[in-house]
């Protein structure tokens, strides 16, 4: 499969399947997971980024036990539009699933979700330790739902 845009992925999805949010950073990958309508997503899990074997194994056992058609990984541009580092490695990961999973992936500009779930968790008064837990499948979720969002109007 090859990355395609959102509105590609949505098209080709079978009526009930699920998609999977992704936050790729790093040292971790946030993880977050629609209902089957497609309406809301919800924090999963965070994956440490270690072998893309081991991680893209974990990715398709939760792709087949969901029943998830397709695959949303945050692309983080900067803030004129351009891709920096983290932009390109985002795509690159992404363009690593597409073809390892064989399920459709589109990509979402996720410019800023990060720092705003980080302003979400400060204003929550969670500790510095209890944040670092929770931000990557929180950020992941925001991505996600920006994506259903979108999808819905």
């Amino acid at each position: 499969m090859t990355i395609m845009s959102l509105d590609a992925l949505a098209a080709g999805l079978p009526a009930s399947s699920r998609l999977i949010g992704l936050d790729p950073g790093s040292k971790t990958v946030g993880v977050a997971l629609s209902d089957p309508s497609r309406m809301v997503a919800s924090p999963t899990e965070h994956l440490k980024r270690g072998k893309f074997r081991d991680l893209a194994a974990r990715l398709e056992a939760l792709v087949k036990t969901e029943e998830v058609g397709g695959l949303v990984v945050g692309l983080p541009l900067n803030m004129d539009g351009s891709e920096g580092p983290s932009a390109q490695s985002a795509r690159q990961f992404a363009e690593n699933l597409a073809a390892r999973l064989e399920i459709p992936v589109a990509l979402w500009d996720e410019r800023l979700s990060t720092a705003a779930v980080e302003r979400t968790l400060i204003d929550a008064d969670l500790s510095r330790r209890r944040r670092a837990e929770v931000v990557d499948k929180l950020a992941a979720a925001y991505i996600l739902q920006g994506a259903l969002d979108y999808l819905a109007r």
